[in-house]
């Protein structure tokens, strides 16, 4: 066994620290008392604004911007991103992964920090077309996830183009760039015309989104070469992954936002848990490509019917799985545990317990939920190793289906 390197532990040791004394000091509700009120007042002196784009609406517009939406949502990229994997784009495929987790954790992270209420309707007219428009709806407004997200990840793919390019003049990387700003704009007008943001909201993306990128974009080589070359990767990694699950703030109501971060938290850990596992077989830089004769388009295509439905039952049983042990291991150790939709008996015995239900634990009750009367919600568990399952099959099982198919 290998000694674990003086940074993993403080690194790790130094957010373990700051879930301790920001829970101490109470810091996440002095943010609040001090960013909440400002951006709430920018919210309601938005709303003539975005009443002035409505009065154009029309039903096209609905549709073309409810689709860009789809388009650029945590959804879309959780479909998108096995198929990169699979075409032969490992590094792209694995640094638009973590991005998006690191983008999608601390993004939410500022939601419900702030817990900014999104534009009042009525009189904002809000048009949720999909389900998961429905969900982003329940969430806080500040910064508009859709627009750092797309911030984020449509920057690193025009850097990793261009990066990769060979002999590309500048008319190329300027009508690169104007693509790229052209998406964002359409997505953060569109984002106020359906009245799912303000224009604060917006901007707000639009700074942190910028912020994010140059943060990624000095560190994505290092964290590359970790993943793929480093030593104790797996481990550090899981230990991250929980502490940040127990780093995450506590919102003034409960949202969606945890539930997301929670999925992509076991994203990244099964994608570097699979990465570091097989990366000479699967993941080196030499593996075959789309759209070359050692990747032909039909055997992509096969590789698509083999690993859609293959990823689907591994989500399914390692949600099946995390459901019965979960609760069998946190018995033996003597963790009170509740559930809030996985378990419907858990759910049921802790029915009276309204406190529970209604305001979601600090942050040393969920650290030291075992010292206390808090219960862990057991959902959580369960919904990262159900995504964490999804990932590893990915990166993992998938690509050894696909070795032994001749795929």
């Amino acid at each position: 066994m290998g000694t674990v390197p003086g940074w993993q532990l403080t690194f790790l040791c130094g957010i373990f620290s700051w879930i301790v004394v920001s829970s101490i000091l109470d810091v996440t509700q002095k943010l609040r008392s001090l960013t909440q009120p400002w951006v709430s007042r920018h919210v309601a002196s938005d709303t003539p604004i975005i009443l002035q784009i409505q009065s154009y609406h029309h039903g096209w517009l609905d549709a073309l911007f409810s689709g860009l939406s789809c388009v650029v949502s945590v959804p879309f990229y959780t479909a998108f991103l096995p198929l990169l994997f699979w075409s032969g784009h490992g590094k792209l495929a694995r640094q638009m992964t973590l991005l998006m987790a690191f983008c999608d954790y601390l993004g939410n992270c500022i939601k419900d920090v702030i817990s900014a209420p999104r534009p009042s309707c009525p009189p904002v007219r809000r048009v949720t077309a999909t389900k998961d428009e429905k969900e982003n709806a329940m969430e806080y407004g500040l910064p508009s996830s859709h627009t750092l997200n797309t911030v984020c990840l449509s920057g690193y793919l025009f850097h990793y183009v261009m990066s990769c390019t060979q002999n590309t003049d500048a008319l190329t990387q300027v009508v690169g760039l104007a693509m790229v700003c052209l998406l964002v704009s359409l997505i953060g007008f569109g984002r106020i015309y359906l009245g799912m943001h303000s224009l604060v909201d917006i901007v707000g993306g639009l700074v942190f989104g910028l912020a994010i990128l140059a943060f990624w974009l000095t560190v994505n080589e290092y964290i590359d070469s970790f993943i793929v070359s480093g030593q104790n990767v797996t481990s550090f990694w899981a230990a991250l992954s929980l502490l940040l699950l127990f780093a995450y703030p506590t919102p003034e109501f409960p949202t969606p936002s945890f539930e997301y971060h929670t999925a992509f938290d076991g994203v990244a850990l099964g994608i570097v848990t699979g990465i570091q596992q097989t990366f000479d077989q699967f993941h080196h830089d030499n593996v075959p490509r789309i759209f070359t004769p050692q990747l032909t388009t039909l055997a992509f295509v096969g590789r698509i019917l083999v690993g859609l439905p293959t990823i689907l039952l591994v989500k399914f049983c390692s949600k099946a799985l995390a459901k019965w042990s979960l609760p069998i291991v946190a018995n033996t150790l003597g963790v009170p545990i509740k559930s809030t939709s996985y378990i419907p008996t858990l759910s049921a015995s802790n029915a009276g317990k309204r406190s529970d239900e209604t305001k979601q634990p600090s942050y040393l009750q969920k650290l030291f939920f075992f010292s206390g009367q808090a219960s862990f919600d057991v959902d959580t568990g369960i919904r990262l190793l159900q995504y964490a399952g999804l990932a590893w099959s990915v990166v993992d099982l998938v690509p050894s289906l696909f070795h032994r198919l001749s795929l």
